[in-house]
């Protein structure tokens, strides 16, 4: 009797001890979902992106897939419906839209303030914009920052730029001037210092840096291990180029608190109204 109450008490600890490798196991096989905004193509964001998500894999021991829609008017319906957006990066109006309606917690933001700049060729005195009414001007599609904070000096519906929103990244907007496709720009400002011989026209207000937020769904040592990734990636010699092509030296600290009143960006586009609960 002892001895078969010996196997069953063996029999009962392996058993648990192969369940809690087995939770163990699931809980390290997590895979995120890593959105970011449509700035680029989806295969261009994959080139620019991957090495992020490769690098947080390896920094946090956690799985990430990076997500990309095909377009602003995707991503913008996703941010409004898709629950399943576990870390996002992506500009200030939508980092307080998705803290205002649905829990979203910002971990680091870009060191370099998000403001923008309208470029052209033209002999046009600075902050001349109205020079640009009836006139062609190509930036990304709605509701991007770029494009709501355009809008905001053309307050007038009978005096309105001929705005095209076709461009596929922010460099393309300014290749599209170049072609004499359009008469101006309006990219970051971050991306107009790359350009001496297009003459800025206006700079626009600024905003803090595009950043990083984690849904509520998330586990907060997760949360912790990503944000702490971000803020040493400047670190990796490897990661530059990448940094490099989004327009920032680093990642720094980010607090829900800066980006509050920023979705008011987003208040004259389709959708906006449409309130969500955040979660309980």
């Amino acid at each position: 009797m002892g001895r078969q109450r010996g196997s069953l008490v063996q029999a009962l600890s392996l058993g648990l001890a192969l369940a809690g490798f087995s939770a163990m196991a699931t809980v390290s096989a997590a895979e995120y979902n890593f959105a970011v905004e449509p700035t680029y193509t989806p295969e261009r964001a994959r080139e620019v992106y991957e090495p992020l998500i490769k690098y947080l894999d390896n920094a946090t021991g956690q799985t990430f897939k990076l997500v990309v829609a095909r377009n602003y008017a995707f991503y913008w319906n996703d941010i409004r419906n898709r629950k399943d957006l576990h870390f996002v990066f992506d500009e200030a109006h939508f980092t307080d839209f998705r803290i205002q309606r649905f829990g979203y917690e910002p971990l680091a933001k870009s060191s370099v303030p998000s403001s923008y700049s309208l470029l052209t060729q033209d002999d046009v005195a600075e902050g001349n914009v109205q020079a640009f009414v009836a006139r062609s001007l190509v930036t990304m599609p709605a509701p991007n920052l770029g494009f709501a904070l355009l809008l905001e000096y053309f307050p007038n519906p009978m005096q309105q730029p001929d705005l095209r929103s076709l461009a596929t990244s922010w460099r393309d907007t300014v290749e599209i001037v170049f072609a004499g496709e359009a008469d101006a720009a309006m990219v970051p400002t971050w991306l107009s210092n790359e350009y001496p011989n297009l003459i800025p026209v206006i700079k626009t207000r600024e905003f803090p840096g595009a950043a990083v937020s984690a849904s509520a769904e998330v586990p907060a040592e997760v949360k912790a291990a990503v944000k702490e990734a971000l803020l040493r990636l400047h670190e990796d010699p490897a990661l530059f180029e990448v940094l490099n092509e989004l327009g920032m030296p680093q990642f720094v600290d980010a607090t829900a608190a800066e980006y509050k009143g920023s979705e008011q960006m987003l208040k004259n586009f389709y959708g906006y109204n449409k309130r969500a609960e955040a979660p309980r």
